[in-house]
């Protein structure tokens, strides 16, 4: 009996194994690159290092760019974390520049990543909040704060679909907490500012008396 078939059989599938591993083993190291330069990103917003922070962003546009050839869909789940990462950084640096916030198409992600990478820029919008508030600028944080609780607000139905993006549920979760978080801090600091300008108020017109 011949196994001439089999053979070739199994030196099509070795191929094409191999041929899965190799691609896999570059996107496991490209995308840890990738996940790193929108770290630095968005550290660079959050010091005003607008051109630093630009240059990062486009970089880890383009080599995602090329990581999704290697990708195809059989391993699309290893580049949805540094996928996620674009997104966050991307929507931060939108923000910082008063710019629309991009769409999906606008980032090139899969559906999943857009959503979670949304929710993940939550997080660093809060950190804006909090130094607004320190250095005074309440009106800003106020901005800010509508628009993490917008996103929050677009994204909560999709919660229906935690079971087929992994994780969803409980980052809407995490963001809930945080937004509650700052609305405490807001209107206290807003309470404050009243507060102040009724003092103010009250000792002019004592001082006209």
């Amino acid at each position: 009996m011949s196994l001439s078939n089999v053979r070739a059989s199994l030196d099509e599938i070795n191929n094409e194994l191999k041929n899965i591993e190799e691609r896999r083993e570059k996107l496991l190291k490209g995308t840890r690159d990738v996940i790193s330069l929108c770290s630095k990103c968005i550290v660079d917003i959050h010091y005003n290092n607008k051109n630093e922070a630009q240059r990062k962003i486009l970089k880890a546009r383009e080599m995602l760019d090329e990581f999704r050839i290697y990708a195809k869909v059989d391993l699309h789940k290893y580049i949805a974390v540094a996928e996620q990462e674009f997104v966050e950084a991307f929507s931060l640096m939108s923000i910082v520049e008063n710019s629309i916030l991009p769409g999906i198409e606008d980032v090139k992600v899969s559906g999943s990543s857009y959503a979670m990478g949304l929710l993940d820029c939550i997080g660093e919008l809060k950190r804006m909040v909090y130094e607004r508030i320190r250095s005074g600028r309440a009106h800003e944080a106020a901005k800010l704060f509508a628009i993490m609780e917008e996103i929050y607000s677009l994204i909560y139905p999709f919660a229906i679909y935690d079971n087929l993006i992994a994780g969803l549920r409980r980052k809407l979760d995490v963001a809930k907490i945080l937004i509650e978080d700052i609305r405490a801090v807001i209107t206290e600091e807003s309470r404050r500012e009243n507060m102040i300008k009724a003092i103010e108020h009250l000792e002019a017109r004592l001082g006209k008396s």
